[in-house]
């Protein structure tokens, strides 16, 4: 079989061909024009703007042999972009032309009764759930999206509705989950990074003579109006924090307060505990290798994982080798998402050579990464943005911020901000300029916050050094200048394991409509209950409990489960 990935130039294309290389598919890369011809089966994956792959295809000569390739009737899978560049046009990229093959065009989530980009692991509906074959799709399975944009299902455009094979809602939006007629398959979801219902759905497309996958019937046409609440879940997100130990070696740790290094025991920590110091006191707490601890994460069902280097990048990203390992090999063992971060940034080499922030994330991307996190230089480029505003407002972009060629080139579902804000408290009669922002301490709380009123502070450098912005304004102005996803952290909790801090999650929640991913407390599986249902949030995280093995991934998910928070559990 002479299966065949294109690559248009962005988004982690690497995901795909680790899964395929798991299912054990060999398969080749689109170089040139000339390989269309060559190929009996081709699969179109990524993530991005509808303009930048139109675009990106074009510039390679790609586009017309795409067309032509479809046209001659051999299977097509699209993923993603992949899909959406089947259609006319999108709202994303107004001057954009689409191959034009299903006639109607990709709209903007426009409720606002939910944040944007749909990110997560949402259920499908099947338009003829009767039909001999679902391609190995579960409507009692999840899969995991992340985009801005869909094609909204109408019944009513039977030239448009015949292409639907299922649909998935998302507030109270109906849209095109897959596609499916003649030679042509496609989802708007990532199978690659939907767990094992993703690679159930590849291997069985995979697995069908290629002479069945190319007469598919039109679908019917029926309505879908939305069901009461949508079916997207909760995350769960592990987190890892890596960096070198004092013999070179990379490992996962995790500190209180961000202070990693091994405390020296005390006379009561064991028979000899002077030779215990001497072995560990001052050592970086070493809590396991980071490849081996996704893995082990993914088998138990975290729905993403997050892998941060908090001490590499000093001088040189991109030489950064042994990080880049850690994530192709973790890539190779995990089908969820998996964030990057750390030193995504514009840097210098020692000898000169100058990389930009899109080149550090493009490197990552293509070693397997899904999405990149930013934290010190989100900061500064917010303070940019509001010092060149003449109202005091948030201003404008200039457009050379590392979130904003990021989110150009790949989509702003690549970019996450990592938020390290720590409380400021002052008098309650405060009138200063975080006053519309201020959190009063509750009567009943703990003691040491009653009477009092804080708001909150960002930080840069892990929280080494205070900045002049609150994180209201962190927040929505990472928002404007592109990003896709926050992870909000509190330095005021990290290491505690007194629960999530509420009281901030439910202050930027309420102040953006990207998804929020809440951080820093976590002790108990009770937590996460109180997060969401206070909060509203789309996902917590968390790093301690679960490298310690205090509480299990899958402790936290029954426990949600068992009081309606709706969770992605294991088959």
């Amino acid at each position: 079989m002479g299966l065949y990935l294109l690559d248009y130039g962005a988004g982690n294309v690497q995901s795909l061909a680790n899964t395929l290389k798991k299912l054990g598919h060999d398969f080749q890369w689109i170089s040139s024009p000339a390989d269309f011809g060559k190929a009996t089966s081709l699969i179109f994956p990524g993530v991005g703007a509808f303009g930048s792959a139109i675009d990106g295809l074009t510039k390679r000569g790609l586009l017309e042999p795409l067309r032509s390739y479809i046209a001659s009737g051999r299977p097509y899978f699209g993923i993603c972009i992949g899909l959406q560049v089947l259609f006319q046009s999108s709202a994303e990229s107004p001057n954009a032309v689409g191959l034009g093959l299903i006639p109607t065009t990709v709209e903007e989530f426009t409720s606002s009764d939910k944040s944007v980009p749909h990110m997560g692991w949402n259920s499908i509906d099947f338009i003829d759930p009767e039909g001999e074959t679902h391609e190995g799709l579960d409507e009692s399975s999840c899969y995991y999206y992340v985009h801005s944009y869909c094609a909204k299902y109408d019944h009513t455009r039977p030239e448009a509705a015949q292409w639907v094979h299922s649909t998935t809602q998302y507030g109270q939006e109906v849209f095109v989950a897959t596609i499916r007629k003649g030679n042509v398959f496609g989802t708007q979801f990532h199978p690659e990074k939907s767990g094992a219902a993703g690679l159930k759905l590849l291997a069985t497309w995979l697995s069908k003579p290629e002479s069945s996958r190319t007469s598919t019937p039109p679908s019917l046409c029926v309505p879908r109006p939305p069901k009461a609440k949508d079916g997207l879940t909760k995350r769960i997100v592990a987190c890892m924090d890596v960096r070198s130990n004092d013999d070179g070696d990379l490992v996962v740790t995790k500190g209180d307060q961000y202070d990693v290094r091994e405390k020296a025991p005390s006379a009561t920590d064991g028979s000899n505990p002077m030779a215990l110091a001497a072995r560990t006191a001052g050592a970086v707490r070493n809590l396991g290798k980071p490849v081996a601890l996704a893995a082990r994460y993914y088998a138990a069902g975290a729905d993403e994982l997050c892998l941060m280097n908090i001490t590499s990048f000093r001088h040189s990203p991109l030489r950064d080798q042994p990080m880049l390992a850690v994530v192709r090999a973790a890539a190779e063992e995990v089908f969820v998402p998996l964030t990057i971060g750390g030193g995504i940034k514009d840097s210098v080499d020692p000898d000169g050579t100058p990389h930009s922030a899109l080149e550090v994330a493009g490197a990552y991307f293509r070693a397997g990464a899904d999405k990149v996190s930013i934290a010190t230089e989100a900061v500064y480029a917010v303070e940019r943005m509001r010092a060149r505003a003449t109202d005091g407002g948030l201003g404008d972009g200039d457009g050379t911020s590392a979130i904003e060629t990021i989110a150009h080139a790949y989509g702003r579902q690549a970019i996450v901000v990592s938020i390290d804000p720590r409380r400021v408290y002052v008098d309650q009669g405060y009138d200063g300029p975080y006053k519309d922002e201020l959190v009063f301490g509750k009567p009943n709380g703990p003691e040491k916050e009653r009477g009092k009123a804080w708001w909150y502070q960002c930080t840069v450098k892990g929280g080494r050094e205070d900045r002049p912005l609150s994180v209201v304004q962190l927040a929505q102005g990472v928002e404007k200048l592109g990003a896709g996803e926050i992870i909000l952290n509190s330095i005021d909790r990290d290491g505690t394991g007194l629960g999530f801090d509420t009281d901030l999650i439910a202050l930027v929640r309420k102040s953006v409509r990207i998804p929020i991913v809440a951080s820093s407390g976590a002790g108990r599986k009770e937590h996460f209950v109180e997060v969401f249902d206070k909060t509203g949030v789309e996902a917590a995280l968390a790093a301690g409990i679960f490298h310690r093995q205090e509480v299990g991934i899958d402790e936290v998910k029954n426990t949600l489960s068992t009081t309606n928070i709706n969770v992605r559990l294991q088959a």
